[in-house]
């Protein structure tokens, strides 16, 4: 087949589904069954297969209400904010518009938060982005508007403040009001600690928002507070839309939905509106009981993962391993049904018992000559060329960095594939530590003749002394940052006995923009990755997992993947028939265990030469940028995920290891 006749999908990692949930838990057909399955819900939820199903249920609910204001001659007033999470939203109704006809003439827009100062030093306002966004690709009217004035006096704050309550009441007040929620439930900008009766206020921006809204126009440059309406002036408004569309925002959305009501998590007060509604998709539903644990709210469809989930649930809650669970236990949590499915605890409890004992494994590549029925990887072909695909050049070590090892140590031909610079988390100190390196090197040893190293220590130094906080870096910059990083990955390829000639950097182009906030997957990023694929023709692939992660460019890398493949799959590739996929997680989150099919346990030995692969990175220890909230360093969170999966395990009445790297096998 030619190139010409492929089709690129750049989101394949969307249509990945861990647990294969039945539509009935999510698509209840009638009143009863509704209300037996969302009996732990406090707020009516909608979960859709994909974000674009919820999309457009919302913009028929939207073009429906603002049809309706028009034909009585009304406005239509519409709160809401610049959040990521809205922009499939607005690309929808700009479509109606543009396609259909959809006026807006009769929208009010009111803006939900602004950043605060707006300055020279703090150009960019959250209202550019709705602007650039959404309203200026649509009829809606400058005078239909209500924005904040981000560079208002502080000493006029005050009376500011309650003349935009005052011009939201003079316009009928909200009709509608769509919001997104941050990762501490956080809407509208109303940080953790916002009261129920809180009003358009200034409010100092947390650092976990400020990483999310980094997305949007780059950390370096959001102001440090924000003009906020408050909880009460969204509560008043008619209707409340809520829409969550990422797996990182399930835990936040569970407690949203189903917790208590306390001003550590603002969006728990929309359980007291009287017509709000969330919108998720299937993966942001994940913690949701009637999703995560459907046994306790229904009768279920029984499948293999779920069965282990059940019973992973009841030795946890019991503090029991599996083969002590009785029947009783079953019968007096929910889980009768199982003893009609397996005849009795013991059949259930051993079924289970094996299925987790087959995930275990020494050998990731597989173990030659050895009988592989039960064992997650194939004997042949021995040795299997591996391709681990890193997004950033630390995420091999962090992630997987003990499996690496003895894949390498197992006679395996490792090739590590480092998919980004990883230029942007890379602090100034580094870089001048590394130019201070390079000069001195310079005088020591070529008598200061170099003029260019002269000239361009000199230039740098000057950049950084003048560089003001916003500034994009220069090229020069950048590029040290990125040899930065690439020294260390090879130091790190080095210790772990992959060949430096099997150590490739991809640098790619979606990558580079100098900014947190990164360009589109393309058709270059592909083919970058189709070529090493290619050229390696792998039996085993390793991609990351965790495509919650908070910057977003680890899924961007694995749809980069995901798309190659699909590529080679469609032009007929006869080496993928030998290739397995096997993705990864252990940066941001671990596997939840009733996914996972390949477990490797680790010694101590083997968990500190994993330590001492991550330290390999420098630049990206107390010094990263993305380490966010928690405190542990990278290498720390690796290793207590890593012990924490083993613990289970045992805890189970499985093996005892010192620690465990989980795997998730990717059909492709």
């Amino acid at each position: 087949m030619s190139n010409k006749n492929l089709v690129l999908h750049t989101n394949l990692s969307s249509k990945i589904s861990f647990s294969n949930v039945s539509p009935r838990y999510y698509k209840p057909t009638n009143a009863v069954d509704r209300s037996a399955l969302t009996c732990f819900e406090k707020i009516p939820t909608e979960i859709f297969e994909t974000a674009q199903d919820g999309v457009n249920q919302i913009a028929d609910e939207l073009e429906k209400l603002i049809k309706s204001r028009q034909s009585k001659r009304l406005n239509c007033v519409i709160g809401l904010g610049a959040s990521s999470t809205l922009r499939p939203l607005f690309s929808e109704l700009i479509r109606r518009h543009d396609e259909k006809g959809l006026s807006f003439r009769n929208v009010v827009i009111v803006n939900l938060y602004e950043y605060y100062p707006l300055n020279a030093k703090y150009p960019r306002s959250a209202f550019a982005n709705i602007n650039d966004l959404f309203i200026s690709h649509v009829d809606i009217a400058p005078e239909n508007i209500l924005t904040f004035d981000g560079t208002i006096e502080q000493s006029d704050l005050y009376e500011y403040c309650a003349k935009y309550e005052q011009n939201i009441r003079d316009l009928g007040g909200l009709d509608v009001t769509l919001l997104s929620i941050g990762r501490e439930g956080n809407i509208a900008m109303n940080e953790p600690g916002s009261t129920l009766s809180s009003v358009t206020r200034l409010i100092l921006i947390n650092s976990l928002s400020r990483q999310e809204a980094a997305k949007n126009i780059g950390v370096n440059n959001l102001p440090p507070c924000s003009l906020t309406v408050g909880i009460s002036t969204i509560l008043s408004s008619k209707r409340i839309c809520l829409m969550a569309w990422s797996e990182e925002k399930a835990a936040i959305i569970k407690e949203t939905v189903e917790g208590k009501i306390t001003d550590a998590l603002p969006a728990s007060f929309l359980q007291t509106h009287n017509n709000c509604q969330v919108y998720i998709e299937l993966g942001t539903s994940a913690n949701l009981t009637r999703i995560q644990r459907p046994w306790l709210v229904t009768n279920c469809d029984w499948n293999d993962k779920l069965v282990r989930s059940a019973i992973v649930w009841l030795c946890q809650k019991l503090d029991k391993p599996i083969l002590k669970l009785t029947n009783k236990d079953y019968n007096e949590n929910g889980l009768g049904e199982l003893l009609a499915l397996y005849g009795s605890a013991y059949q259930a409890n051993i079924k289970i018992f094996n299925d987790l004992q087959h995930t275990i494994t020494g050998w990731p590549g597989g173990k030659p000559n050895a009988d592989d029925t039960y064992r997650p990887e194939r004997a042949n072909p021995f040795p299997k060329r591996v391709i681990v695909f890193s997004p950033h050049p630390d995420d091999d070590v962090i992630s997987m960095g003990g499996t690496l090892r003895r894949l390498v140590q197992q006679g395996h031909d490792v090739h590590v594939a480092y998919e980004t610079s990883g230029n942007i988390a890379v602090g100034y100190e580094e870089v001048v530590r590394f130019m201070h390196f390079i000069n001195g090197f310079n005088q020591l040893f070529d008598n200061n003749s170099n003029e260019t190293i002269k000239d361009k220590y000199a230039e740098i130094k000057k950049f950084l002394e003048k560089k003001q906080s916003g500034d994009m870096d220069s090229q020069d910059i950048l590029t040290i940052k990125g040899l930065i990083r690439r020294g260390e990955a090879r130091t790190a390829c080095t210790f772990n006995g992959v060949p430096l000639s099997h150590c490739h950097f991809l640098d790619l182009p979606f990558y580079e923009t100098g900014r947190i906030e990164k360009n589109p997957l393309g058709e270059k990023d592909v083919e970058i990755v189709r070529q090493i694929l290619q050229e390696v023709k792998p039996h085993q692939i390793f991609v990351a997992g965790d495509l919650a992660d908070p910057h977003g460019t680890h899924r961007v890398c694995t749809d980069a993947v995901l798309a190659a493949l699909d590529l080679e799959k469609q032009s007929g590739a006869e080496w993928l028939n030998e290739c397995r996929v096997w993705m990864y997680r252990g940066a941001w989150a671990e596997w939840e265990i009733e996914n996972i099919e390949m477990c490797v346990p680790l010694s101590p030995e083997e968990l500190k030469e994993k330590r001492n692969s991550i330290l390999k990175h420098q630049s990206q220890m107390e010094s990263a940028p993305f380490l966010g909230n928690d405190e542990r360093l990278f290498w720390q969170r690796s290793e207590d995920r890593n012990r924490g999966t083993a613990l289970l395990y045992d805890h189970l009445g499985l093996a005892c290891y010192e620690a465990m790297e989980a795997f998730v096998k990717y059909k492709i």
